[in-house]
């Protein structure tokens, strides 16, 4: 498992350029489907289990290798109406100055080993881990571990669910200079906590950076979270974070429709996708290693189905 993220993350010729949905050679693009991403519609509602996998895996045919590799990252949500506000944003009234004394008291207080070194983007992270608040949001590299997120609470199954599916390779193509060559020098699609350390060692410098881009607007950066336990191994981690905290998310995607898609999941499909998932042990067992995460795929796989 680890040597597989490893693989995934490290070389860019997994990945060496974006696939063209109208090659008519791509034999898993949905028939009779336009591509979401070249006509900017970022909804799309499924309507059975195999075009939602179709769904999940469009457009990652790369003829270069003559292999499937998604360029996208994957985030489940159990509603359709849960957005990306992030739970840093969500405190309220003054949330952005208190950015800095949360990340800070978390330091001071937690166990000076449990980040490796000093670095800002290793604590964030381990931070985020644990719940603190922060400017971070969760993805996968994994569609089936966004598929569990979106199914994992069973009394949300009267609502339909979704996956955020974002693609990071052209996201970062709107990065400023300075980050788009720290990719290019280490052939990397997304950042390691140590390759954005060394251009912007803290979160103030990467919000000068921000206001000195050239279109003054904020970016977006996807960033490989350190392997701190077998959770996030095991759920193929992926964090992104905005140039600023005050930057929405929900408003930076309206303003970037190409390059990013919605699969709402009707209600009626939850049962099956989650039943599936369960065949295939994606589960919380899995997924939250530890006799917490037994105990819950225990309680959900054991109670009875909602009428």
């Amino acid at each position: 498992m680890i040597q597989a993220r490893f693989i995934h993350l490290s070389e860019r010729q997994i990945r060496p350029q974006r696939f063209n949905p109208n090659d008519s050679r791509n034999p898993r693009l949905p028939q009779g489907r336009p591509s979401f991403i070249l006509c900017g519609v970022s909804d799309i509602r499924i309507s059975s289990f195999n075009e939602l996998i179709d769904q999940l895996y469009a457009n990652s045919w790369q003829e270069p290798l003559g292999r499937f590799r998604s360029n996208f990252a994957y985030r489940g949500t159990t509603s359709v109406n849960d957005d990306l506000t992030t739970t840093l944003r969500r405190l309220g009234e003054h949330y952005a100055n208190n950015e800095g004394h949360l990340l800070r008291n978390f330091r001071k207080y937690a166990h000076r080993d449990a980040a490796s070194g000093d670095s800002t983007w290793n604590w964030l992270a381990l931070a985020q881990h644990h719940g603190l608040p922060t400017r971070l949001l969760d993805w996968t590299f994994s569609p089936f571990v966004a598929l569990h997120f979106a199914t994992q609470h069973i009394e949300r199954f009267d609502t339909d669910g979704a996956v955020w599916c974002v693609d990071y390779v052209q996201t970062h193509e709107m990065l400023p200079a300075q980050l788009k060559q720290a990719l290019d020098e280490e052939e990397a699609d997304v950042f390691t906590t140590e390759m954005i350390t060394r251009v912007t060692p803290t979160l103030d410098q990467l919000d000068e950076l921000g206001k000195k881009s050239s279109d003054g607007k904020p970016f977006v950066v996807f960033l490989d979270p350190p392997s701190l336990d077998d959770r996030i191994i095991n759920q193929f981690a992926l964090l992104c974070l905005m140039s600023s905290a005050e930057a929405d998310m929900n408003q930076w995607l309206r303003e970037h429709p190409n390059l990013w898609r919605r699969i709402v999941i009707p209600a009626g499909l939850k049962w099956e996708i989650r039943d599936k998932l369960d065949q295939a042990n994606v589960t919380e067992r899995v997924l939250f290693p530890g006799l917490d995460g037994l105990s819950r795929w225990l309680k959900r796989y054991y109670s009875p189905r909602l009428r």
